[in-house]
């Protein structure tokens, strides 16, 4: 099994670090959809990372999908059984992804000529990342999140690399010391063996 991408991007991150907590065996390969996009369209065609080459040859896309195909080997879930508590991590991962995608969106229009940036829309987009990091400060505020391996559910994985990504590519998008829950969250993950496994630099 081969996971395509490089582990600067959220999404192949979550995967590889969810793959190690799942005992899913893989091989890593660290290809950029920009530097090596002939390499990995021969993989994917679609060249979409994270991508995912099966042992059987089959090839899915979307971190979530890939995850998902990894409990189902496992034999077991990185999300709580309870259905309250389900529900919960439902909402903080898609709190976390959201931010991702808010982050990756004002890297792109910052790789913009300066002339055709349209600086409305990088306000509107950081305005709504720093409402998902306040919404994911304040559910750490309610009940803290399991911080250790035995116990990291794919709400955990996700938030901390959430935070480490916008810290790596967008820093000063976010509100300084706003979020103080989530930082120290965070780095407290980052700190774990799975994380430091799947270093994002």
């Amino acid at each position: 099994m081969q996971l395509v991408g490089m582990l600067d991007s959220p999404y192949v991150r979550r995967a590889a670090i969810s793959l190690r907590l799942l005992g899913i065996p893989f091989e890593h390969r660290s290809l950029s959809v920009f530097s090596t996009f002939e390499q990995f369209r021969a993989i994917n065609p679609l060249v979409k990372a994270p991508t995912l080459v099966c042992d059987d040859g089959t090839v899915l896309m979307e971190s979530t999908l890939i995850i998902d195909h990894a409990e189902t080997l496992s034999g077991r879930s990185l999300m709580p059984a309870d259905p309250a508590e389900r529900l919960r991590a439902l909402r903080i991962t898609g709190l976390a992804l959201t931010a991702c995608e808010k982050a990756v969106q004002i890297v792109y229009e910052r790789k913009r000529p300066a002339e055709v940036q349209y600086p409305p829309w990088i306000d509107r987009v950081r305005g709504q990342l720093n409402a998902a990091y306040a919404a994911l400060d304040h559910e750490l505020a309610a009940a803290p999140l399991p911080a250790e391996e035995s116990a990291m559910t794919q709400a955990g994985i996700s938030t901390a690399v959430s935070w480490a990504f916008t810290q790596l590519v967008v820093p000063d998008a976010v509100e300084t010391g706003a979020f103080p829950l989530l930082a120290a969250y965070s780095a407290r993950a980052e700190s774990l063996p799975v994380f430091l496994g799947a270093p994002q630099v």
